[in-house]
């Protein structure tokens, strides 16, 4: 189900914008009843103790910006080669402002602060000079609270002026200060603590001074005193994310572990240790990051977030690289040493160094996850070198592989899958069932990264009722379903390249979407052991249609096509070409160089989404035919369907992903296997389209179909739990429908059902509604108590909305 943009954050989107947006019908018959049978006596498979969790990528300023609270933006002058963020202002002009590196000053080398923080800010002073910073969209400097200045700075010629450094707040009042002074040769570090005296979420940072001579700054830091358990973070976003009981924290990404290439790729070791040594590495989100949030702090705060520690680690491939199996050593031995670092004795080597940075217990890891989005022969390949590494030396340890486009690594066996879903709400509803029909034979199941990012606004109810309705089906298949994560997880509201983020934020303020309080409701209310649930009756989505063109298509290779036919299922030709002339008329995308010649059709530019359409946007059902080969490049070609606009990508695609794919679409539904075509070779290509139903036939034999027959049509999901601990029946209950549903919920088996229980109700007046910074609890859930009498619950649930039912029982 996902396209073929080698950026996997891109690929992510593109598939948002090629699907269709269905807007889900309701069928007219009982409309407003249905039935939810629960057998209380017939308990099914434990609930897997770590099914709800939390993914972490340094993206939407998450990290710098986010829950680490450093308030100065570039402290260490690392972000570009110029005062980046900070404003220089002197008297006169007189005194200058440079961003240094070693050996560029005159004729003088200019001694770095250390070897791995080599720039630094030359004041070459003459008179008053002042420089400020705003950090991150403003400081927010609470009154009464502490704040801890820092700065590392020396001299190289008399510099003997005090400097003076300020917290101004946005009316341009001086809310705390303090003066600094005893400047010499030698890099020194100094500090003070500021007090506001007022609050102000806008507040900057003033450093000023009146003197001659050249003084050099760096690791200019403020920091908040208070953090969240001391840790370091900032306190109301962890608190954010300790209110969703996360069973497991996956880190650091994400497009982030792979980075744009090797030399961006995310290296844990360069995120340990002293802050001023860490190096920063350009973020391809479109910022520097500090790495002040490092590989130990991850680890730390997986401890005190109470879930099991989740890395995922690059697998020799990035976006635009991949490295070869005789040369992975490397990345061998750093998850190794990533592993040692995390579990390691104190008479290891990272065990040692995990023990000099604080914390000499051992953080217990114990899943890792080897890539991310990865896919094709390069991958599967270095996938099985780390993984047999790993487990050689650490044979408990849970990999986790990477199932990208219908395939995944099997050699060693992976513990987990790893699968990503990002569409609209009305896919997330329609594929609810998807894992009920799942084979059990083989690894189980992580969702790693999901969410709905089209079609919800900035983050409205109905996106989080289509995530709720999905959620429902990770729980009943939760024997598969080991593991899930929303993603991403936060976004600084000045700063966003993610649609939709679960937790957002400024200054001094966050909300959460919708979606946030469905995460809570699920992750607070997750019983030990699953019960059988039916349901009958209620609106049924009717299942939406789709029509459109026929097109033909590459991916970084040449191909040919000949011989093209496109009939109706009653015989009628369509459209047929010979190609005995150009394709002038036809619809474009993408920088192709399309021929004509000798009946032939060939496309023989190697570029990406080279695309080529004809037909009618009424076309509904019909049968393609056509001879194509494939002759050089990457990929195979592809055959398009149901077109009716340049972006989408509707497609049966033979010998994608490098030539290792078979990928069939249909807007609601996707099936990926393995597949390659020879270069050079003709084949006989058939693709049959009927009903919301795809077949595709290769020189006369069925290769792959997709249909929708699958699909979830009832608008009413549900989940059903025992909390063993309690004693409590737990009943998710998600109305997908646009009015309310009058529902009997009937507890077979039970007879010692006390008649009360609570009602957890999420939902707004408006399916659209959504949560701002100015609203943050818009639409959040309300709580009411519940009675009953007998075994049977008489209940109507409002239109998109998601009720969890605690039904006290006595054991």
């Amino acid at each position: 189900m996902k396209t073929r943009f080698r950026n996997s954050r891109y690929r992510k989107i593109a598939l948002i914008g090629s699907s269709i947006v269905f807007f889900l019908c309701f069928q007219s018959f009982a409309i407003d009843k249905a039935k939810i049978s629960v057998d209380v006596n017939k308990p099914g498979h434990a609930i897997a103790p770590n099914l709800f969790g939390i993914f972490f990528e340094d993206i939407n300023l998450s990290a710098d910006g986010g829950i680490y609270p450093e308030l100065v933006r570039n402290r260490s002058f690392e972000d570009a080669d110029t005062l980046q963020n900070w404003k220089f202002t002197s008297a006169n002009n007189q005194s200058k402002a440079l961003v240094c590196t070693a050996n560029v000053l005159s004729r003088q080398p200019v001694t770095p602060l250390n070897a791995f923080n080599r720039k630094s800010l030359l004041i070459d002073a003459n008179g008053l000079f002042k420089m400020e910073n705003e950090g991150y969209f403003g400081m927010n400097a609470v009154q009464g609270n502490s704040y801890t200045f820092k700065m590392a700075a020396r001299t190289s010629t008399n510099f003997n002026s005090s400097v003076k450094v300020r917290l101004v707040g946005s009316n341009g009042k001086e809310l705390a200060s303090g003066e600094i002074k005893g400047f010499d040769e030698k890099w020194q570090y100094f500090s003070l603590t500021l007090t506001p005296s007022t609050t102000d979420p806008k507040a900057h940072l003033e450093i000023s001074g009146e003197g001659t001579g050249k003084l050099y700054l760096d690791m200019v830091s403020l920091m908040p005193d208070k953090t969240w358990k001391n840790s370091g973070l900032r306190v109301d976003l962890a608190q954010a994310i300790d209110a969703l009981h996360p069973k497991f924290f996956r880190f650091p990404g994400g497009c982030w572990v792979e980075g744009e290439d090797f030399e961006h790729m995310y290296h844990w070791k360069n995120t340990i240790g002293n802050i001023d040594s860490r190096t920063s590495l350009w973020n391809i989100w479109g910022y520097n990051a500090t790495h002040g949030l490092g590989y130990h702090e991850y680890l730390q705060m997986a401890e005190d977030l109470g879930a099991e520690p989740l890395f995922c680690i690059n697998a020799g491939v990035s976006h635009k690289e991949t490295v070869s199996t005789d040369r992975i050593g490397p990345w061998i031995q750093d998850a190794l040493d990533a592993i040692e670092y995390a579990n390691g004795p104190l008479t290891s080597v990272w065990g040692s160094i995990r023990a000099k940075n604080g914390h000499p217990a051992p953080f217990n890891l114990k899943y890792l996850e080897i890539g991310n989005e990865n896919f094709g022969k390069e991958y599967f390949a270095n996938y099985e070198l780390i993984a047999k590494a790993v487990l050689a030396k650490y044979p408990d340890m849970k990999l986790i592989a990477n199932d990208w486009s219908g395939g995944h690594p099997t050699e060693p066996s992976p513990e987990l899958i790893d699968e990503h879903y990002y569409n609209n709400p009305d896919w997330f509803v329609l594929n609810a069932t998807k894992y009920d029909g799942y084979d059990r034979k083989g690894p189980k199941i992580f969702i790693g990264e999901y969410a709905v990012t089209s079609g919800s606004g900035k983050g409205n109810l109905r996106g989080a009722i289509g995530e709720a309705a999905w959620m429902t089906g990770m729980e009943r298949n939760s024997d598969i379903v080991e593991m899930g994560a929303y993603a991403p997880l936060f976004c600084n509201a000045n700063h966003k390249r993610w649609p939709i983020n679960l937790i957002n934020y400024d200054s001094y303020r966050w909300y959460g979407l919708p979606s946030y309080y469905v995460q809570e409701m699920f992750a607070n209310n997750q019983g030990t052991v699953t019960l059988p649930v039916n349901v009958e009756g209620g609106p049924q989505v009717e299942m939406p249609s789709s029509s459109g063109r026929i097109g033909l298509g590459t991916w970084n290779n040449t191909a040919e096509f000949k011989d093209l036919k496109v009939v109706a299922p009653d015989g009628k030709m369509l459209y047929q070409s010979d190609f005995s002339k150009s394709i002038d008329d036809w619809t474009k995308t993408g920088q192709g160089d399309w021929s004509v010649k000798d009946g032939i059709l060939k496309q023989s530019a190697i570029a990406t989404g080279v695309t080529a359409f004809v037909g009618d946007k009424s076309w509904k059902n019909y049968t393609v035919t056509l001879k194509a080969r494939k002759l050089s490049g990457e990929n195979g070609f592809q055959i398009y369907f149901h077109n009716t606009g340049k972006g989408e990508r509707i497609r049966w695609d033979i010998g994608g992903y490098n030539n290792t794919t078979n990928e069939m679409q249909i807007g609601l539904n996707a099936g990926s296997m393995k597949g390659s075509l020879e270069p050079g070779r003709w084949y006989d290509v058939k693709l049959e389209i009927l009903d919301n139903a795809v077949k595709g036939y290769l020189d006369g034999k069925l290769v792959q179909e997709v249909s929708n027959g699958q699909l979830n049509t009832k608008s009413i999901c549900a989940s059903a739990s025992r909390d063993d601990k309690s004693g409590d029946i737990i009943v998710k209950v998600v109305n997908t429908a646009a009015i309310a549903v009058k529902t009997t919920i009937a507890l077979q088996g039970v007879t010692n059902i006390t008649g009360t229980g609570t009602a957890i109700v999420l939902t707004s007046a408006n399916a659209l509604d959504e949560n701002t910074l100015d609203a943050p609890t818009k639409v959040a859930p309300k709580t009411e108590t519940v009675k009953f009498s007998g075994t049977k619950i008489n209940r109507s649930f409002p239109a998109n909305s998601l009720t969890i039912l605690r039904l006290s029982n006595n054991k």
